[in-house]
């Protein structure tokens, strides 16, 4: 038996500290229920993936200052239209099939939500993309 939305639901993380309220608006209500357990069990993903797309061009994030490193996440989710798109999927691949009607029927609000999600989380994780070879043991 097909039992895939409450599967995905089961794996999904708890975040205990959303706050709800009856009058927050229906894209919020997305982002706390389904967008913010989504990007928390993916979290892993998500940097091993930002990971390779430093790899990918050639380490030149290394070399950059932090607040250039910043910018570089950022430019990095909103100009490079094929990683956005992979994280996208990524975390549209999670969505229920109710999710993601819901989803489709607000997509452009949705996306942006999502996307600065995605960019804070990196930004705020920016120790892990440290260059593995300037570690010295």
């Amino acid at each position: 038996m097909n039992d895939r939305p409450n599967d995905l639901k089961r794996i999904r993380p708890q975040i205990k500290k959303t706050i709800t309220f009856s009058q927050i608006s229906d894209d919020e209500r997305f982002q706390n229920e389904t967008l913010r357990p989504i990007l928390k069990l993916q979290n892993p993903l998500l940097v091993a993936v930002f990971k390779n797309y430093i790899e990918k061009y050639k380490g030149v994030f290394y070399e950059l200052s932090v607040e250039k490193r910043l910018a570089y996440i950022e430019n990095a989710l909103c100009k490079n239209q094929k990683f956005r798109n992979a994280v996208k999927g990524m975390i549209i691949g999670h969505f229920t099939v109710a999710e993601y009607e819901e989803y489709c029927s607000r997509s452009s609000a949705l996306n942006k939500r999502m996307m600065q999600m995605v960019l804070t989380r990196l930004q705020s994780q920016i120790q892990l993309f440290d260059n593995p070879l300037s570690k010295t043991a």
